[in-house]
């Protein structure tokens, strides 16, 4: 956990970082933006020592801020949300956790050179974490399962398709690598690394 409380500031604390040493600069764009965005969320299976293991496909939202330092570059804070159910195969028995997921990542946006019938594509990079917080419900909940963080690594890209001067429809991909949950039980401990697919669309605004 302690790791996690390090990453996650430490990547916005970069955007902010960047972003003001780099505001006297270049005034001819506009440097900021807001988008919001409908997501998949699609986590591979896993399978080790006889413990099958499998989280529901989702869908959630995504929210994000981009500083844009110049042209080419920008630096991005974003924030993600999606409920699942993590479900376990043991021999011991099965288990299954209804959680919601949290995202908080801090990337650094490459906007490639080049714009084609509106359309400008960029890629992505950046770690944060994923924080995995059991619902609770019934029929999705195993006594004892605390809410637990991982760190992750995302990386991505996608391309805006510009609509008016300061709005874009937005096409992306996000990945994300990190090491599946156990919420402190003994018996779902794999230490598996796994990787989430996290397709969108949503609109960008520019200011």
């Amino acid at each position: 956990m302690s790791r996690t409380k390090m990453l996650v500031p430490g990547f916005l604390g970069m955007v902010l970082v960047l972003g003001s040493s780099a505001r006297a600069q270049e005034d001819g764009f506009m440097r900021h933006e807001v988008a919001v965005q409908g997501t998949g969320f699609f986590t591979k299976d896993s399978q080790q020592n006889g413990t099958q293991e499998h989280s529901t496909n989702t869908g959630g939202f995504l929210v994000n801020y981009r500083f844009h330092i110049n042209g080419w570059l920008a630096a991005e804070a974003s924030y993600g949300y999606d409920r699942n159910t993590q479900q376990d195969f043991t021999p011991g028995g099965n288990f299954g956790i209804q959680t919601n997921v949290h995202q908080a990542t801090g990337a650094l946006v490459v906007n490639l050179p080049v714009s084609v019938h509106r359309m400008r594509p960029y890629v992505l990079a950046g770690a944060g974490a994923l924080v995995f917080d059991p619902t609770g419900n019934a029929g999705g909940f195993v006594s004892g399962a605390q809410r637990q963080a991982r760190p992750a690594f995302v990386y991505g890209g996608g391309v805006d398709y510009r609509l008016v001067r300061r709005v874009a429809l937005r096409l992306e991909y996000r990945g994300f690598v990190y090491d599946r949950p156990d919420f402190g039980i003994a018996a779902l401990s794999s230490n598996i690394t796994t990787h989430t697919a996290e397709p969108s669309a949503g609109l960008v605004f520019h200011f």
